[in-house]
């Protein structure tokens, strides 16, 4: 373990979970599954993409879930790959939901690029559990956002082939939506979204500047926990934590995959119990967001 900007990271380990609730004065008011980009397909791997195996990966996690008596669980993105047909992209995505759907609790969807490569938004949601975003709700004490950045730059949503993957965009609209629904709160809150909102490149939303700053005025929002890069990453910007998820489709094997399980304090500290290739967190309370 080491400790960098001031919050305590682990790896993912054997123990590290009872480690982590070892620390706690109280449990958790909220436990969450997490996971994020398991690119299922009936297709061969592609590098290190095994793309067959995160069925199996998926049905792993959600017993970890269900084992933790999480209270809902989030899939943060690229929940299928691409197919050469709208029907057989259709077939990969009712196959891995049906994984998904053994989790005993409420499940949340937040759309990656592969969600609406071959299927548009319509599609995608008619044949999963999945809301249409953006959306928040309340529970435990505390507030949460899903975001939807999958949108050109031209404010055009992705769908059908209709798009480049580094054009990604939360547009003017939702942003406004963003500012009004959190100045609607003084809960604590934890938000929700694929491409990333803590650094600039590629796999980044455009307007990120924008969009931290209306996190930041906003002045209650605890931490944002997002997928896309295949890597584990973590940056404190602003006073709020950017979380940044291993993908579930990176390696070979049952043991070669990714998630946690999310640990939310009354007091507003985190705990991220990484499995597997997943690295584990915890973040104190901040003076700004603590209840």
């Amino acid at each position: 373990m080491f400790v960098r900007h001031g919050v305590l990271l682990m790896t993912a380990a054997t123990g590290i979970a009872d480690s982590l609730a070892a620390d706690a004065v109280s449990p958790p008011v909220l436990r969450i599954g997490l996971l994020t980009d398991p690119h299922y397909a009936d297709i061969p791997a592609k590098g290190k993409r095994h793309y067959r195996e995160s069925l199996g990966k998926v049905r792993a996690a959600v017993e970890r879930f269900n084992a933790a008596k999480a209270d809902f669980a989030v899939e943060l993105g690229d929940f299928i790959d691409e197919a050469t047909t709208v029907e057989g992209e259709i077939a990969h995505l009712k196959t891995v939901e049906a994984e998904f759907a053994k989790f005993r609790g409420p499940r949340h969807y937040v759309l990656g690029n592969h969600c609406v490569w071959t299927l548009t938004k319509e599609q995608f949601h008619a044949n999963c559990a999945a809301k249409l975003a953006p959306y928040s709700w309340d529970q435990a004490g505390f507030h949460f956002v899903v975001l939807d950045a999958c949108f050109r730059t031209d404010g055009t949503a992705y769908g059908a082939k209709n798009f480049k993957w580094t054009d990604t965009e939360i547009p003017e609209p939702q942003r406004r939506w963003l500012a009004e629904d959190l100045a609607a709160t003084r809960l604590p809150t934890i938000v929700f979204v694929h491409q990333r909102l803590d650094v600039p490149g590629d796999y980044s939303v455009k307007s990120a500047p924008a969009v931290r700053e209306i996190l930041e005025r906003a002045g209650n929002v605890v931490a944002v926990f997002q997928g896309h890069h295949h890597r584990n990453d973590y940056r404190e910007v602003g006073g709020v934590h950017y979380c940044t998820l291993m993908a579930m489709v990176e390696g070979n094997g049952a043991e070669d995959s990714a998630s946690g399980v999310l640990e939310v304090f009354r007091d507003g500290s985190l705990k991220l119990n990484g499995a597997f290739k997943q690295s584990s967190y915890a973040w104190q309370p901040s003076a700004r967001t603590s209840q």
